[in-house]
């Protein structure tokens, strides 16, 4: 709950901090260096002084991303580095940085953006740490205060309270501003690379979309074109506002509403087109209807920039979305206009005709058909564009799983070639030397029976990989071992003359857990047979709490296989193991026992095993 943290967010306190604080600093720096060298070069760019400084301005700049990058891959959100392009060698070789878009993105960013970003992020924490603090410890310094301060009726008790919400609520805030810190420049610093997300959110969920909605959705969730849509909102407002208000003698007020209106229209319909439809034609309806009284002086019943704000809103919607959204709120400005016609009186109108009435229409009509149609035109070649770049990222896949398929194809007839020969040779052997060898005892056939046993289970395990090397199918889809074949596992051990102990609990577990679960008892037991003959071996199997706790442990061997030399390994067994174990977010321990022996420990977490 917000108001109870629990142990993830108090670990994630420190963390969400060491991001927010120093970033603030870093800004402030940054916008000290960057924004003086920026007006100095330009400035004194007609003297070619500042063209001398302007990549270094740019290159400082991506500095300064470079460390914003950095902070938050130590926070844990890893962000794709952005391709620059190079300068080359020679003295013209820095200048060429001036043409890097980048480069210009980074300077964007870290010079005006990044300050009021960084002083929302970095100055609340503080604020709400020192609330805090000053709510709990206010019986203290709340008696220094002037005696003639006002104090209201359990004045101390309600700033505790105050303090302990502030505190209490202090690791959800943080991390709510950390995202946001995280998401804006992880954003427009390159992007969050893939597969990464951010620390305490859910991964994302894959799905197999067209080329045409991948497009699509790549354009819509740009963070660069919202924040183009935004400037030139806000330009259109600040001078929409005093043009409606002075030119058309519009009290401040409603001028101010109508063209926000206006302008959140477009901003609004980047991803929602009928919010920015429904916005947009209000806002044209309230502007023809306000300005009604100074049509004899100025444009109606468009004004200029009410007009530039139905362009835009027009624009939007004809390169975001399908083709009707646009001629929708197209044909909406068109009937706005035939509507002001059928209703005028002409008698009203300078001259005593619908000339400038018309005239301003057809500019209308005219000039918002013409950005529809540009509009479509871009989006069509964006589509087109992203159309083509799947297509070559699904030709490369198709590419690298083809010869994936081919690298693993390889591999299974060398292994098959070797290693499933080799034990069909075994199992073979075995199987028939009660036939071919005479006066055999019971024990002798006994054993030859086990190592028949041991190489058929192998072979098998060996074909069901070959499987997997052959085709594309995951381990869910093979029949491979699991916890219900460790006590078969077990018992072949035994056979081979071993003292073995089991304790292993029935326990519910996905098939990747007790896959991984069968092979560290494996590795275990096979370590202990080969470099501990002789010596007693516990097994153990138990759940605890949400994790699988998975240990081999043996004995010190006795003296008499001490003389005997240990036979050979090739040493990638525990590091296997630990690879295995660690996939599914788990830990192994080995290591030497006090009394000689060995211990090989694993624990499995059973909740949600593959991290995200």
């Amino acid at each position: 709950m917000f108001l109870v943290p629990d142990r993830r967010s108090l670990r994630q306190l420190g963390p969400d901090l060491a991001l927010l604080l120093p970033g603030l600093g870093l800004t402030i720096l940054s916008v000290v260096v960057l924004v003086p060298l920026t007006a100095v070069s330009a400035t004194l760019a007609i003297l070619w002084i500042g063209v001398v400084l302007l990549p270094l301005t740019l290159t400082l700049a991506s500095g300064f991303a470079r460390w914003d990058r950095a902070r938050l891959l130590r926070w844990g959100l890893e962000v794709s580095v952005p391709r620059y392009r190079p300068s080359g060698a020679g003295p013209t070789g820095p200048l060429r940085r001036i043409t890097d878009p980048r480069r210009w993105l980074d300077l964007g960013f870290e010079g005006l953006i990044a300050l009021p970003l960084r002083i929302l992020t970095g100055m609340l924490p503080l604020l709400w740490i020192l609330g805090s603090l000053g709510g709990l410890t206010y019986w203290a310094w709340g008696r220094l205060l002037p005696s003639e301060t006002r104090e209201l009726p359990g004045q101390w008790a309600l700033a505790a309270v105050t303090g302990l919400v502030l505190a209490l609520t202090l690791p959800a805030a943080t991390h709510l501003l950390a995202r946001l810190d995280a998401v804006v420049t992880a954003s427009l610093l390159g992007g969050a690379a893939p597969g990464a997300r951010l620390p305490g959110g859910a991964p994302a969920a894959a799905s197999r979309i067209s080329p045409l909605a991948a497009s699509d959705h790549r354009l819509r969730e740009n963070a660069w074109s919202r924040m183009t849509i935004a400037y030139l909102a806000f330009v259109l407002v600040v001078v929409g506002w005093p043009v409606t208000a002075v030119v058309y003698a519009v009290h401040p007020a409603p001028a101010m509403v109508i063209s926000v209106a206006a302008g959140a229209a477009a901003l609004l319909g980047a991803r929602w087109p009928w919010a920015g439809l429904s916005l947009s034609a209000a806002a044209a309806l309230a502007v023809l209807l306000v300005t009604a009284p100074g049509h004899g002086t100025a444009p109606w019943p468009w004004p200029v920039t009410s007009l530039l704000a139905h362009c835009l809103t027009l624009a939007v919607l004809a390169i975001f979305h399908r083709w009707f959204w646009a001629l929708s709120a197209w044909s909406a400005g068109a009937i706005l206009t035939l509507l002001v016609l059928l209703v005028t009186d002409p008698a009203e109108l300078p001259g005593g005709t619908l000339r400038t009435v018309t005239t301003n229409g057809v500019v209308l009509v005219a000039i918002s058909g013409g950005v529809v149609l540009l509009g479509l035109t871009a989006r069509q070649w964006i589509l087109a564009r992203g159309q083509a770049e799947q297509a070559q990222s699904v030709s490369a896949e198709e590419m690298r799983r083809r010869r994936e398929l081919e690298d693993r194809g390889r591999i299974a007839r060398e292994l098959h070639d070797v290693v499933a020969h080799s034990m069909s040779v075994i199992t073979v052997q075995a199987g028939t030397a009660k036939y071919r060898l005479q006066h055999l005892d019971a024990e002798t056939v006994k054993e030859f029976e086990d190592i028949a046993a041991s190489s058929r289970q192998a072979l098998g395990e060996m074909r069901s990989l070959l499987t997997i090397l052959r085709t594309d199918e995951s381990i869910a889809e093979v029949s491979m071992p699991g916890l219900a074949q460790v006590e078969e596992l077990v018992g072949a051990s035994r056979s081979a003359g071993a003292e073995i102990s089991a304790e292993l609990d029935p326990v519910d577990v996905p098939p990747t857990t007790g896959l991984t679960a069968y092979r560290v008892v494996q590795e275990g037991l096979s370590n202990a047979l080969r470099h501990a003959r002789g010596a007693v071996i516990e097994v153990r199997i138990v759940r605890h709490d949400e994790d699988l706790e998975i240990s081999v442990h043996n004995h010190a061997p006795p003296p008499s296989a001490v003389l005997h030399d240990p036979l050979p390994g090739a040493g990638l067994g525990l590091a296997g193991t630990r690879e295995r174990v660690g996939a599914l977010g788990g830990s192994v321990e080995t290591g030497p026992t006090p009394e000689g022996g060995f211990l090989l420990r694993a624990r499995i977490p059973l909740t949600d095993p593959l991290p995200g």
